[in-house]
């Protein structure tokens, strides 16, 4: 029996405005640990390297990214030790189905059939049976390595209005075969679906050979496969990184996958599109009441992660990063504790918290961009304590990592030694400091900070002088490539 060659396809973009606090634009929600230990997007990558069965060939995962989020992406692979074949960066959003389309471009020249089965998925939803995630998609990868286009659909629960929902007709081999897609309802619509059958949410998962995928985009709209085809052809490739042509992409209309090509699919004979059911608890995690929907809870309904003391309190969901957090007397709220904010809300409410990223957006403060732990391809660092001309910053270095060879045109820094060794390019001088070790960085001066050993590096550094942002920085050598 020939095998199936399937490349699975991670969909990692995205800011994840619903979950502000804990997601922000430059840290969003599929690269954070909401259920367990690793995050959704490492959740993702792993269930997916699971599919592999006889019969059944996996590749290492494509993941279609943003350049902000690319060293995240590695790094979270790295901690699972799982290889991405590619990480392909959009240069800006143009939605899905152009993510889409560069995901079947690259597989045709990667794959060993040259015509692999895609299994396309977003990065960040969750499931409570791994189980039955694997045994439906199992099935829509043998129905799509026949030709049909397949995608899979959850058994509704609720009269949800947050979710579009696809009609199907007869059975098909253990398929159903998709009628319609529907968008949204409204309330009524919703009820009336449920209480009709027949209608299943849309769950965002498709699988399809590439050839297929790119020829029924070539049918509906050709102007994005013309445009992203040309976006493709002018690719530029670095450091396991692979960059579409900035100014071809720029040209790409934005359209998802199901406007582009699925809501037409049922209408055109030439498509076979099917639906296979999934019973696996699956939830999108878009906002604070679905984490409370999925998280384990206590006998009246509380969900807490983090340093909690809920008392009092019914269908409440606590979570805190940084300190302490205790509620009274709370019925169906969401409290949510970060460094930097805090978030109170009815948990009725929560998908409007998006309005709150709005107001913060249409303000320039940088609370809905970045926490006060910033990560790096090196490290991370953390701005604890600033003031008039001072600015006090924690900043761990990885083993073996760098930041660049750099100066500064507004401001000093001094350099204390936590943990870990520390090498220094100090002007002329290289040194090697040890913890409760210092240094002095001249306002000009050329340094570098690197971390020669095998554990993490800590520093405090205080930074003073009449600016201290960000961009204050002139790179003249640089491991990432930001260099100028």
């Amino acid at each position: 029996m020939t095998s199936i060659q399937v490349q699975p396809v991670i969909m990692a973009g995205g800011s994840g405005t619903r979950l502000w606090p804990l997601s922000r634009a430059q840290h969003p929600k599929q690269f954070l640990a909401l259920q367990g230990k690793q995050s959704l997007f490492q959740q993702a990558a792993m269930r997916l390297a699971g599919l592999a069965t006889e019969g059944i060939v996996m590749a290492a995962p494509c993941v279609v990214g943003n350049e902000d989020h690319r060293f995240l992406v590695l790094d979270q692979l790295l901690e699972i030790k799982l290889a991405p074949a590619s990480v392909l960066l959009e240069p800006m959003g143009r939605n899905t189905a152009p993510a889409m389309t560069l995901a079947a471009l690259y597989s045709q020249g990667a794959a060993e059939s040259a015509d692999p089965v895609l299994v396309v998925t977003a990065a960040d939803h969750a499931y409570k049976n791994e189980a039955g995630f694997t045994s439906a998609l199992r099935q829509a990868v043998r129905a799509a390595a026949g030709g049909a286009i397949v995608t899979l659909g959850i058994t509704p629960d609720r009269p949800e209005t947050g979710f579009g929902y696809l009609r199907t007709a007869r059975p098909d081999d253990g398929e159903l075969k998709v009628a319609r897609f529907v968008e949204k309802p409204d309330a009524a619509t919703a009820q009336r679906y449920l209480a009709d059958g027949g209608y299943f949410w849309n769950s965002g998962i498709f699988v399809v050979r590439a050839s297929v995928w790119l020829a029924a985009l070539r049918r509906f709209r050709p102007d994005i496969a013309t445009a992203t085809e040309t976006a493709w052809s002018s690719r530029s490739t670095d450091a396991g990184f692979v960059r579409p042509d900035k100014a071809a992409f720029a040209l790409i209309p934005a359209e998802s996958v199901d406007y582009a090509v699925m809501e037409r699919c049922p209408d055109a004979p030439e498509f076979d599109i099917r639906m296979v059911p999934m019973d696996a608890g699956w939830s999108d995690l878009g906002a604070w009441d679905a984490v409370w929907d999925v998280s384990a809870k206590d006998a009246h309904g509380n969900a807490s992660h983090g340093d909690t003391i809920v008392r009092d309190s019914r269908n409440t969901l606590v979570n805190a990063t940084s300190r302490l957090v205790g509620v009274v007397g709370l019925d169906n709220v969401v409290v949510v504790e970060t460094p930097d904010a805090v978030l109170v809300a009815d948990r009725s409410r929560a998908q409007d918290v998006k309005q709150i990223v709005g107001e913060l957006q249409a303000a320039s403060r940088t609370e809905h961009t970045l926490h006060r732990q910033v990560h790096r391809p090196w490290g991370w660092y953390d701005s604890i304590d600033s003031g008039p001309r001072f600015q006090v910053k924690r900043i761990m270095v990885k083993p073996g990592a760098s930041l660049s060879l750099q100066k500064h045109h507004h401001r000093a820094e001094h350099w204390i030694v936590v943990t870990g060794t520390a090498e220094i390019t100090n002007g002329d001088q290289v040194l090697l400091l040890t913890e409760n070790q210092s240094t002095y960085i001249p306002l000009g001066q050329v340094h570098r900070l690197a971390n020669p050993g095998k554990v993490p590096l800590e520093i405090i550094e205080v930074q003073s002088g009449s600016y201290l942002g960000e961009d204050d920085i002139v790179r003249f050598e640089d491991t990432y490539g930001r260099a100028k």
